[in-house]
């Protein structure tokens, strides 16, 4: 068929302005306040990460960005409300190894992470490290599996809460190494970590940001790190692996939006995200909280999504934890 030439100068005319509409819907963004939710408590490493990409994004894009915290369910709250907000770039969610934990943990019937969140950017790598009341006897990791042999369901681990990345460092810990301790979950880490130095628990997986600043002070006892290489914030302690070989552990935390949000709006902020990990402001600082820069592309989190969805499934069914 033959398009009138009126009609079709028309269709160029509407198909050449598609990009110009686009960047100029990218350019306008943001023109109000934008929400970052974070589904835990202030004061915790994710949240500390949330203040500084939020301060940073204020300054170069000219906006308020405000952060607002909602506790629950290891952060299924939080990704859930988020998930059900519109796809605008408006509301944005700070994500971790939480939210592929949830979806084992929790299903997919009210939320399903891989499908209505859109990957953003990631900020860095968490890790995890294992730290003990410092009247506690084990001092590394071979006194602490000799003495949880011969004291069985004696040893309370604390953790930030059900399915979170300490809850899960932990039982990986217990799988591998045949030891029976008691899993305490907490509301976030500060009161797991108050109780921690009290004595009323005796060792505790935790975010290395969260607990950095006790072990520095000699406040608490740092056991091991879960990741496969020692934190250079942390540099003599020593790795999990180096006492329980095959042990990694670890996670990583970003920023996602809900799904359908335009594509240019998540490149924009991908960009800013990658170009404050080059700060040493911003870099520097998750650095000196024990949290290595981890720079990726949207499609490059997605895959890390999906690689880590499938490996925490893993743990989470062999040691049938169940949500609260």
């Amino acid at each position: 068929m033959t398009l009138p030439r009126r009609t079709f100068l028309q269709l160029a005319a509407a198909a050449g302005a598609l990009p110009a509409l686009s960047t100029a819907r990218a350019q306008a963004y943001p023109s109000r306040t934008v929400r970052i939710v974070v589904g835990f408590p202030p004061g915790q490493a994710i949240d500390i990460f949330a203040r500084l990409m939020a301060e940073r994004f204020q300054q170069r894009l000219g906006q308020t960005f405000i952060v607002e915290n909602r506790p629950g369910a290891a952060a299924n709250v939080a990704t859930e409300h988020v998930a059900r907000s519109p796809a605008d770039g408006y509301t944005l969610l700070i994500v971790s190894s939480n939210n592929v934990v949830n979806t084992t943990l929790y299903g997919t019937a009210n939320v399903d992470f891989g499908r209505d969140i859109a990957p953003i950017a990631t900020f860095g790598r968490g890790y995890q490290v294992l730290v003990a009341n410092n009247a506690f006897p084990a001092k590394t990791v071979p006194e602490l599996i000799a003495y949880a042999k011969k004291n069985p369901g004696r040893i309370n681990m604390a953790s930030p809460g059900i399915g979170s990345a300490g809850h899960v460092s932990g039982e990986m810990f217990k799988m591998m190494t045949g030891v029976d301790m008691v899993h305490v979950p907490y509301r976030g880490s500060v009161p797991g970590l108050t109780d921690l130095m009290s004595g009323q628990v005796q060792v505790m997986f935790d975010n290395l940001p969260s607990s950095i600043e006790h072990i520095r002070a000699g406040k608490i006892r740092a056991l091991a790190v879960t990741p496969a290489v020692r934190s250079k914030a942390v540099p003599d302690v020593p790795t999990m692996g180096e006492s329980v070989p095959g042990y990694v552990g670890g996670g990583w935390s970003g920023i996602g939006a809900p799904a359908k949000t335009p594509r240019e709006i998540i490149d924009l902020l991908n960009r800013e995200v990658n170009a404050a990990l080059d700060d040493p402001k911003i870099g520097g600082r998750l650095e000196s909280l024990g949290s290595p820069v981890l720079k990726m592309t949207p499609d490059e989190f997605r895959k890390l999504i999906a690689m880590e969805t499938e490996r925490w499934a893993k743990v989470v069914r062999f040691a049938k934890i169940k949500p609260q």
